[in-house]
């Protein structure tokens, strides 16, 4: 069982799933094409229409079997608002999505952060990729109810507000502010709301709004909150093409907002929101919104990074070893010793990982971690490796590696002596990580 952070990904085995949400939440599934919108209002299965070809739901979730899905479907996106539409998401537990394999158990859990003025949540989808399905945590929210996200993903929704008399016009949407506007007025309020807080400023980086605007105009043109595009290029992708390398990376995908200032409220309504402002690792940013044009919807992307240095590598793969030996020491093992040849061939791994939107042990030539190993001069007799995708501290990734039973039995297996660490940012997941274990 894996445990998922926004934008992580895994594949699928080919049965029938169970997704379980426990709490006081309806579920919603819709079920789309590679165009990312519904073929028929059948596609929406919700409280008012509870089944359709491969999916139904049940108390607490939904039955998705991808292998009955509707000819032509290639995604099936969940989320869940409140049971009761009075009540904001904010106020109600946070929600854990459970996804359950039949024949094969648990396969992954997934917790967002807690919701804020949100009503809609997308939690997760799953989605096709070639032959074979995978599952992808979101955790991306929507202010403007579940009639919004319907809208969104092209479902013909009857709205009781009175249409405008036909003698008048219909108002159109304000237009976008230019992007240097949009970037000049989030860039004074971040820099007055750190100062406050007695935080180095941020430098707005040219090639994270770019990247940024891109990625806006993407999601203005699918009307949804999306980490990828159709064609399955992400968001961290478009940063690393444009030429901008991180150590990490946090990013904020929105729908609601019109105004810097309404996305400075955002960030300022919760604690997870409001992580990236007030996280002085974090140097520059680059922020960006489209219209659509259609539901006058604004779509915004804010990306907050820390740009890569050689240094703040070392210094981020000493402490994923620093992380690995202090959980070594409390099962009583003896710490593991650096090991520049394993580095090497693990910081080749999840570069390659990271470049060819890859995430497997076995590279596609089929090079596996002892012939890494083995190529980059390594003479350890045996071998062990782990991998891990979309966290974005050493932290985190260590922790998850320790709340997965496989990756915890390597770093606490007593015969390894010798560890290499690996990091690369990109990729669909945005970060890729090795440990690559040896024994003398």
């Amino acid at each position: 069982m894996r445990e998922l952070v926004p934008g992580g990904n895994l594949p699928l085995p080919d049965v029938a799933l169970s997704l379980q949400v426990p709490g006081p939440f309806d579920l919603s599934v819709l079920i789309t094409g590679d165009s990312g919108k519904v073929a028929g209002d059948g596609d929406f299965v919700f409280y008012n229409q509870r089944s359709a070809p491969g999916a139904r739901l049940h108390a607490g979730g939904a039955g998705i079997d991808p292998r009955r899905l509707r000819a032509g479907a290639s995604r099936v996106t969940v989320a869940i608002s409140p049971a009761d539409p009075g009540t904001a998401l904010g106020r109600l537990p946070v929600p854990t999505l459970t996804v359950t394999g039949e024949g094969v158990g648990v396969l992954a859990r997934f917790t967002p952060a807690r919701p804020t003025h949100e009503t809609v949540l997308l939690l997760a989808e799953i989605y096709r990729r070639g032959a074979a399905w995978k599952l992808r945590a979101l955790g991306q929210g929507y202010a403007d109810g579940l009639a919004g996200v319907a809208r969104d993903f092209g479902v013909a929704v009857t709205e009781e507000a009175t249409a405008p008399p036909a003698s008048l016009p219909v108002p159109l949407p304000p237009p976008a502010a230019p992007a240097s506007g949009t970037e000049a007025g989030f860039a004074a309020l971040v820099r007055a709301e750190r100062l406050r807080a007695g935080l180095p400023p941020v430098a707005m980086e040219s090639r994270l709004s770019a990247a940024a605007r891109a990625h806006a105009a993407v999601m203005a043109g699918q009307r949804r909150l999306s980490s990828e595009s159709p064609d399955g290029i992400s968001v961290f992708q478009r940063i690393t093409a444009g030429g901008y390398r991180y150590l990490r990376i946090e990013q904020q995908l929105v729908s609601g907002p019109r105004t810097p200032g309404e996305f400075m409220d955002y960030c300022l309504t919760a604690e997870a929101t409001r992580g990236p402002l007030y996280d002085a690792a974090l140097s520059d940013a680059g922020i960006a919104h489209a219209v659509d044009a259609r539901s006058g919807g604004f779509y915004w992307t804010a990306l907050w990074a820390r740009p890569f240095t050689a240094d703040g590598l070392l210094r981020t793969t000493a402490e994923v070893l620093a992380l690995t030996n202090a959980a070594r020491a409390a099962a009583g093992l003896r710490p593991l010793a650096g090991d520049a040849r394993l580095a090497a061939a693990a910081q080749a791994h999840s570069t390659d990982m990271a470049e060819r939107a890859f995430y497997a042990h076995t590279s596609p030539e089929g090079s596996a971690p002892w012939d890494r190993a083995a190529a980059a001069g390594s003479g350890h007799r045996s071998i062990g490796e782990n991998i891990a995708c979309g966290q974005r501290t050493p932290r985190e990734v260590v922790q998850g590696w320790m709340d997965s039973p496989g990756h915890r039995a390597n770093i606490l297996k007593a015969d390894f002596t010798h560890l290499g660490i690996g990091f690369a940012g990109g990729g669909p997941a945005g970060t890729y990580w090795t440990q690559l274990f040896g024994r003398s």
